[in-house]
């Protein structure tokens, strides 16, 4: 079915708008920019002890993480306490800084803690690290 004008000639128009089309993949295209860095922050949900004297460098290395519920990640990526040094060894294999920053729920268990950087050692890190959050205590 072509489409006709109003004009006196009525030629037939051949052509499709992409504009419409164009508008909503940018409109995609910038809410998927927005909520990737949200998503990928952060994949257990874990809140720091606080310590005052805590520097806020970026951590480096490798990111073990362990929630109070007892899940692990490792970059990111879901393991399981007794998985962790196989996924140590695999990052570490890949190429990453053997450095472990232990990024541990302040609810964990200290044992659990303990056996998270005895494996981290272990797996062949050369320095371990324990991430805390920065408390501000003015006297």
């Amino acid at each position: 079915m072509a489409w006709r004008t109003n004009s006196k000639h009525e030629k037939e128009l051949s052509e499709i708008n992409i504009t419409p089309l164009t508008d909503v993949m940018l409109v995609l295209l910038v809410i998927f920019m927005v909520t990737t860095p949200l998503i990928m922050n952060e994949s257990l949900k874990i809140k720091l002890p606080k310590a005052t004297t805590s520097e806020s460098g970026g951590a480096k290395g490798v990111i073990v993480t362990v929630s109070e519920a007892g899940l692990v990640s490792v970059n990111g990526k879901g393991t399981t306490i007794d998985g962790l040094y196989d996924a140590l060894k695999r990052e570490f294999v890949a190429g990453a800084e053997n450095t472990v920053v232990l990024k541990a729920d302040e609810g964990v268990r200290y044992k659990v803690v303990v056996k998270a950087l005895d494996i981290a050692r272990l797996a062949g890190a050369s320095r371990l690290s324990i991430a805390t959050e920065h408390e501000d205590r003015r006297r």
